[in-house]
């Protein structure tokens, strides 16, 4: 079944008009016709059954027949700190870290980061990024969508409001067990392709940050989130 977000009130036995979004890929691309059912949600928790009953030139209408509750989120809370890079990297970041069930990701610049966003066209890479998390949740069957937030400076970051249980990745330290009792609310910092300077590790410490060494090998800076976030949800479930 297709499976799409929307931006919009969705309720039980409502009838609306598709988003310029939905019709074009639903019923212009795929094609869709009256009669026709997919899933819908809109990040407001549950997903709703659509079914398509009027399709015009422009536009087209849906009824909502049900809706289902289940958001396939994890036991735990996530806020990932993502150092940007360019290209490809970041997207692959973004989207295996949705998958993950990440809460949300935290665009973070450091002293060795690739990426520095000029003002003209910092929302239209932001909305790319966004719309990528859109997808991904599509995908995998996701209702919550993480938000992605407007870049913030590494010093900015620790200034602000973060969870108690705080893990920067760090290579190269004594393993512990940063994992026991880590609690359900969480921030993962996740420095650049170059790494974190130790200034910088220093830095995160001395905000309450726990540095976590997640094997000997040093990954990417795009793989990093994925395994420590596959990593944290096999330990919330044993």
């Amino acid at each position: 079944m297709a499976r799409f977000f929307i931006e919009a009130d969705l309720a039980l036995n409502a009838q609306l008009e598709l988003t310029d979004q939905v019709f074009h890929h639903w019923v212009k691309v795929l094609r869709a016709q009256v009669g026709d059912i997919a899933t819908l949600f809109n990040g407001q928790g549950g997903e709703y059954q659509a079914r398509l009953i009027e399709v015009n030139k422009k536009t087209a209408r849906i009824a909502i027949d049900a809706h289902h509750p289940d958001n396939r989120t994890p036991s735990f809370q996530c806020l990932l700190g993502q150092v940007m890079s360019k290209g490809d990297r970041m997207d692959y970041a973004i989207q295996k870290a949705t998958e993950l069930g990440v809460s949300k990701i935290q665009l973070l610049t450091s002293e060795r980061c690739e990426m520095r966003l000029k003002y003209d066209r910092d929302q239209k890479k932001i909305d790319h990024w966004q719309a990528i998390a859109v997808a991904a949740c599509e995908q995998c069957g996701m209702n919550i969508v993480p938000v992605v937030l407007p870049p913030l400076s590494l010093n900015e970051w620790f200034l602000s409001k973060l969870p108690a249980n705080k893990l920067v990745l760090a290579p190269n330290v004594e393993q512990n067990n940063v994992l026991e009792n880590i609690g359900d609310d969480i921030a993962i910092l996740v420095g650049p392709e170059g790494g974190l300077s130790d200034i910088e590790i220093q830095a995160a410490n001395a905000s309450g940050f726990k540095n976590w060494c997640i094997g000997e090998r040093v990954l990417r800076t795009e793989t990093a989130p994925v395994v420590a976030l596959s990593i944290i949800m096999y330990n919330s479930s044993i």
